[in-house]
């Protein structure tokens, strides 16, 4: 006994299902089941179109004469059947129906957008269909970047990036500010093995493919010991004004401390001020004693160590060039007194002492001084 399927025997009874579900637009007409008098040119492939993610797509199939149905799918769904919309998405419309043009368009194309779409026509005589299929493009982003990263020098830091796309993207690092091309990679990790301060700044993780370009950013920061100038001795005179300067090198910024022997100086102490701007610091003397003058020491301190350095605040002695002109004018007139003294040699025609030219006067005024001291 035969089962009777639709009119047809159990043989054909899928071929009857197919028909069916053709001519209710369920199943593009020539697709997996086709009889022996259907030509192989009534199904065309058309050549694959590439679209970006977030561009609008045309897709449009000629009509020709004596069409009955129409319909475009995609995949298993129908999107349009005639003019009668059957998809859901509101990204998907139609443009363009007559005996010439079937044309629906998709905004927002997206990465689910992708694959094979179909444009199924019932003539008279039968039905052909035009597939297509459509790639997305989608350009690169990262969606996995290390954090901004706080680090002690000598240790061993790994840079992670990771970004999607299609074509899948390329993924680079470097040493961005400062510049350093010999610190960089061709992968998603980077690799810096005992870190030292000199490698501190920002990396740059650049990822891209044939559509764009996706860079983000991750600063290093190195800590690491103070390390401390050699201090300048400062020689002052009494009552003068007297300034030591102490610079230092650190991340985080050092703490100062001033002592003077095993004493801590503290601002405002005895006609004293210490001022600490980022790495520098100055202790200044306003009116400098005798008890002023000896050796100082400056200490720059963080959490990962410390470092000194020593100063000594001498007296200076005024020297010959810092005397006022009065002074010199003084010291001349007193000498030239003497000149003229009674020992002094007269001329025997005028009765006048000889006058000594200013250079050997000079000369006199210095040897005066220099015996002074």
């Amino acid at each position: 006994m035969k089962m009777v399927v639709c009119g047809c025997c159990a043989a054909s009874w899928r071929r009857c299902v197919v028909m069916s579900l053709r001519l209710l637009f369920l199943l593009p007409a020539g697709l997996p089941v086709r009889s022996q008098g259907e030509s192989q040119s009534d199904n065309k492939q058309m050549d694959n179109i590439t679209v970006r993610q977030g561009e609008t797509l045309f897709l449009s199939c000629s009509q020709g004469d004596f069409v009955t149905h129409t319909a475009w799918l995609n995949r298993s769904s129908i999107l349009y059947a005639g003019e009668d919309k059957w998809s859901v998405d509101p990204r998907v419309s139609l443009v363009t129906l007559n005996q010439d043009e079937f044309t629906i368009k998709i905004e927002d194309v997206d990465l689910a957008d992708e694959g094979q779409y179909i444009c199924a026509v019932q003539t008279s005589s039968r039905p052909r269909t035009t597939s297509v299929h459509i790639i997305v493009q989608v350009p690169p982003k990262i969606v996995n970047l290390s954090k901004d990263l706080v680090v002690n020098e000598g240790s061993n830091v790994t840079l992670m990036c990771l970004a999607n796309g299609k074509p899948e993207p390329a993924i680079g690092w470097r040493m961005l500010s400062p510049s350093d091309d010999s610190l960089s990679s061709d992968s998603e990790v980077l690799e810096i093995p005992f870190i030292s301060r000199y490698r501190a700044g920002v990396y740059e993780c650049t990822a891209s493919n044939d559509i764009a370009v996706d860079t983000q950013t991750v600063e290093l920061t190195v800590n690491y010991p103070p390390s401390v100038s050699d201090g300048r001795d400062v020689g002052v005179t009494l009552g003068q004004r007297g300034v030591l300067q102490c610079e230092a090198d650190a991340v985080p910024e050092a703490d100062f401390e001033w002592y003077r022997d095993d004493r801590r100086i503290f601002s405002d102490f005895d006609g004293i001020e210490i001022e600490d701007a980022g790495g520098f610091s100055k202790l200044t003397f306003f009116n400098v004693s005798e008890a002023d003058y000896g050796n100082y020491t400056c200490i720059a301190i963080n959490k990962l160590g410390s470092a000194n350095t020593s100063i000594i605040l001498y007296a200076e002695t005024a020297s010959i060039l810092e005397m006022t002109s009065s002074d010199l004018e003084q010291t001349a007139f007193e000498n030239n007194d003497m000149l003229e003294g009674p020992g002094a040699v007269q001329d025997g025609n005028s009765g006048t002492s000889t006058v000594f030219t200013p250079t050997c006067l000079l000369l006199i005024v210095l040897l005066q001084l220099l015996l002074k001291f």
